[in-house]
């Protein structure tokens, strides 16, 4: 009786120290491929490595990274979310989750398209969220909620068609040009966001 309970148990050691090294493997792999921009590859050995060990928040933050460079922006929702539930003040997670919202709400599958302005809502608490988590000093996180700003209220300013609607877009619109000319307090020489500014200003004075 004791030598078969060995011997289960040397079994036991053996396939979990497999497992193991076959999780590490592809990490590995899909590490290497991600590092090299070949996002595609490391999608697939990643992937693996995440079926191997589903709580391994650097494989999840690579695999949500190389989704969204593959446009694969549903599945990189998922891994961002499961990130964020491992590793709750990742800035960057919630960061990239947003900017993969952003691009559902902008450019929506057809099985998607009655759920846009979820898109853009949900968009804007991520970037708010990191925000929150890293400041306002990071003018990227700045300009993309802007931008998520401009684009949801230019969606809203399609349906307008009573006074309180026309107001709650112009706010959204305004909100959006705050945190443009957040951006252009640090880097006051940006004509792209001077651009946007005056865009979205021409947007709100259509709606008066």
């Amino acid at each position: 009786m004791d030598y078969l309970k060995k011997t289960f148990l040397l079994l036991f050691v053996i396939s979990t120290s497999t497992s193991s090294f076959a999780q590490s493997n592809f990490e590995k792999m899909g590490k290497q491929a991600w590092m090299n921009g070949d996002y595609k590859t490391a999608v697939v050995q990643l992937e693996k490595a995440d079926a191997a060990d589903q709580n391994n928040a650097n494989v999840l933050k690579m695999l949500g990274y190389s989704y969204f460079q593959c446009s694969d922006f549903e599945n990189s929702i998922a891994a961002y979310s499961r990130l964020i539930t491992l590793k709750p003040n990742d800035y960057s997670a919630y960061y990239y989750r947003g900017k993969a919202r952003l691009n559902i709400a902008n450019a929506p599958k057809e099985a998607l398209n009655q759920m846009r302005e979820n898109f853009y809502t949900s968009a804007i608490k991520d970037f708010s969220k990191a925000i929150e988590i890293n400041g306002e000093e990071d003018v990227q996180i700045l300009q993309n909620r802007g931008l998520a700003y401009k684009d949801y209220a230019i969606f809203k300013s399609y349906k307008v068609k009573k006074a309180p609607e026309k107001t709650a877009c112009v706010a959204i619109f305004n909100n959006s040009i705050a945190d443009f000319q957040k951006v252009l307090t640090v880097q006051p020489l940006r004509k792209d966001i001077i651009n946007w500014v005056d865009y979205v200003k021409a947007q709100v004075a259509s709606l008066k």
